[in-house]
């Protein structure tokens, strides 16, 4: 059963006399719990989706259901309310307070919702533990480094409990061993709270971590393929879905080469040597297309 379900989702944006069409009836499924990265060049609408889902912007014409709540209809107060408690929101530019400790910023989200205070002392506790920051509570973010400050806005991102967590390039901002960090911790809170979770990222590692990988351009989704299909080389570096794409063009080339020696050496009739080689012309002119719109 689908916990995120969107139907002919449209967004257009008019700048002056231009319309720009960030959603172009864009589709989509999510299960309870599930763990999904969207993949896809700058301007796909990666992050207009996102914003969508939870309740920061209004699509033109479609429908996102989250539950059984129906995003497009909700008016102002209600996506308020929305944003409170069932979304919790996780961006790459982190959105600390940086006046206030890592407590206090976790704390914060739970103030608006006026949670009492004894509940919330308990689940900084419990949160910070979680993110393993017990001993920077009394920190300010200027006081922790860039991967300790993303842990806090992933706590605060769960004060309320919220059933979906969004995060938007989390790890676009940090070194790949800090981002192993903060993705290990995203995982682990998906897999201990059955967060419903859509992470955004450029990065092919960070969406190997995930349980599907959904690839968007041009403003609907055009494939969903698992951290599988993102093979590792020899030294166990994770390949880029692209990368795949051009070593297959590559091996390709290398099939028409031997193809044009077969019919040299008399192996193949020329009905047989045209078919296969179009055949295998197609599918590189495929492979090329491809590549052009996931932005390689």
């Amino acid at each position: 059963m689908s916990y995120i379900e969107v139907k002919d989702l449209v967004r257009v944006y008019r700048m002056g006399p231009v319309e720009v069409r960030a959603l172009r009836g864009l589709n989509l499924s999510i299960r309870e719990g599930e763990l999904v990265s969207v993949m896809g060049p700058s301007g796909s609408g990666k992050t207009t989706l996102l914003n969508i889902l939870g309740g920061l912007d209004r699509a033109t014409a479609g429908e996102a259901m989250v539950g059984d709540i129906d995003v497009t209809f909700l008016d102002r107060k209600q996506l308020v309310m929305f944003r409170r408690r069932v979304v919790g929101h996780i961006f790459q530019t982190l959105n600390l307070v940086p006046t206030l400790s890592a407590a206090e910023n976790i704390a914060l989200p739970m103030i608006v919702n006026q949670v009492p205070r004894g509940e919330r002392r308990q689940r900084i506790d419990e949160l910070l533990e979680t993110v393993q920051l017990t001993d920077r509570a009394k920190h300010k973010p200027d006081e922790l480094s860039g991967g300790e400050q993303q842990r806090v806005a992933i706590a605060a991102a769960l004060a309320n409990d919220p059933p979906i967590i969004l995060a938007d390039e989390p790890t676009g901002e940090l070194d790949s061993e800090t981002s192993q960090i903060v993705v290990d911790f995203l995982v682990n809170i998906n897999q201990k709270y059955n967060k419903t979770t859509i992470l955004v990222t450029h990065n092919p590692i960070v969406a190997a971590a995930t349980e599907r990988i959904l690839r968007i351009d041009d403003g609907v989704i055009k494939a969903a393929y698992t951290p599988a299909d993102l093979e590792a080389d020899a030294e166990g570096r994770v390949v880029s879905y692209v990368d795949q794409m051009r070593q297959r063009i590559k091996n390709l080339n290398s099939e028409m080469k031997t193809l044009d020696k077969k019919f040299r050496d008399g192996k193949l009739t020329g009905d047989e040597f045209v078919e296969e080689r179009l055949r295998l012309k197609a599918a590189i002119r495929g492979l090329e297309d491809e590549i052009h719109r996931h932005g390689g």
